[in-house]
Formats: structure tokens, C-alpha cells, sequence
């Protein structure tokens, strides 16, 4: 008896659709007339999306799977596709690097962002409008520090840094306090509702215990109880 076994199989093209999928690609292409072509192709871009529904939150989601279908058939398959029939050597072609930024940021917790903002707001000629943003860039940077720190913070270091990073231009007012941002650590303890509720039913079954008690004397004081 002679296995079947995946090593000596050809290789899957797209593993995610299968090798049921690629063999009735495979079939397709064998087939003569052009048309029972294009309606087992249609039933196979069919499968090919409910096998993979992720795939229907991607942009241009019918054009994918027609790109699939001709890739699985080696770019073989000869049927009327909806688009333009795809090429192995625009598969083979590389997308340009994006490129990383190299510019330093002085304080990682706040963030390039963080940055832009107050170069924006040292623009700013209008007071009103100019004290505002400085308000608003130091409260998110308060924000910032203490999710990246896990600690609290004073709003002198904040006023300090921004300082610092707008290189003196821009101040808050006197007696100005920043939003109240306080790190509070959370205890990894899991309440015990168990030994609480056990607790209760202990105190109840103690009362219980004494009032059965005093019952129970009250009866053996008083001799017509006892008859």
C-alpha cells in the first residue's frame, strides 16, 4: 500500500486556501471549453473568500482573490477575469523603503508629538489663544509622565521640562495648577468573596449557637416549662 504523504506532493503555492483549492485550480486549467471555465473559476473565488473572511476588510477585496487565483495557477489560467491579469514579474518587484526617522527626541515619554506642539504654540501670536495650547501641552505632558512612569509627578517637573524643550518661550501663568493625573497602582490581590461570605455565615451560625443557648436556660429555669 503505497501513502500519500505532503513531502512528496507539490509544493502549495498559497497555503492559506489549501490544496483542495489548488488542485481544482489545477482542474481548470485542464478544461477546454472557456466557458465552464469561467463558472468553476467563479465557484472558486467564491470558496476562496469564505475560506479567508478576513480578507474582506482589505481594499479592492474581489481584485485580491482574482490576483490569488492566477498565482495558484502559476499565472496559467486562462479565463475572463473582472481585472487586469497579474504578472510574476510585478510580484517579484519590491516596494520602496520607507525609511526611519532619525530625529532625537529629549524626552521619550512625551513623544516627538509632544515636540510639534510646542514649536506650533511658540508660532502662535494671539495671547489668549497661544496661552491656551501651552495649558493644554502641559497637561497632556503631565499625562504623559505619569502613564509612562508609573509614578506621580509635581507640576514644577513639568513646567521644568517645558521649559526645557520650547527653550524658555513659553511659561504658564502664575498659580496656574495642571489636571490632577495621579498614578494609583493596582493590587494584583483577587478579592476573596469566598472567605467573606464564609465569614458571614459564621457570625450567623455563632448567634444562632447563643440564642439556642439562652433558650435552652430559660426553659430549665422556669419548672412549668419543664412539665
Amino acid at each position: 500500500m503505497k501513502f500519500d504523504y505532503n513531502t512528496t506532493r507539490n509544493e502549495l503555492i498559497l497555503a492559506e486556501y489549501g490544496r483542495n483549492v489548488q488542485n481544482m485550480v489545477k482542474y481548470i486549467c485542464e478544461l477546454e471549453d472557456r466557458q465552464e471555465r469561467n463558472r468553476y473559476a467563479q465557484a472558486v473565488i467564491d470558496l476562496m473568500g469564505f475560506l479567508n473572511p478576513h480578507l474582506r476588510d482589505v481594499a479592492d477585496f474581489k481584485h485580491k482573490l482574482w490576483d490569488h487565483l492566477h498565482i495558484i495557477s502559476g499565472y496559467k489560467i486562462d479565463v475572463d477575469s473582472p481585472y487586469p491579469k497579474p504578472t510574476p514579474e510585478a510580484a517579484m518587484v519590491r516596494p520602496k523603503h520607507i525609511g526611519y526617522p532619525q530625529q532625537k527626541i529629549r524626552y521619550k515619554h512625551y513623544g516627538k508629538t509632544v515636540e510639534a506642539l510646542i514649536e506650533k504654540a511658540k508660532a502662535l501670536e494671539e495671547p489668549e489663544r497661544k496661552a491656551a495650547m501651552v495649558q493644554g501641552i502641559a497637561n497632556f505632558m503631565k499625562m504623559a509622565y505619569v502613564t509612562w512612569n508609573k509614578d506621580n509627578v509635581a507640576d514644577e517637573t513639568i513646567l521644568k521640562n517645558l521649559a526645557e524643550l520650547s527653550g524658555g518661550e513659553l511659561q504658564l501663568e502664575e498659580n496656574v495648577n495642571l489636571a490632577k493625573v495621579e498614578f494609583k497602582p493596582v493590587s494584583n490581590r483577587p478579592a476573596n468573596n469566598n472567605n467573606r461570605g464564609r465569614n458571614n455565615n459564621n457570625g450567623k451560625n455563632r448567634q444562632n449557637n447563643n440564642n439556642n443557648n439562652n433558650n435552652r436556660q430559660q426553659r430549665n429555669n422556669n419548672p412549668k416549662q419543664r412539665h
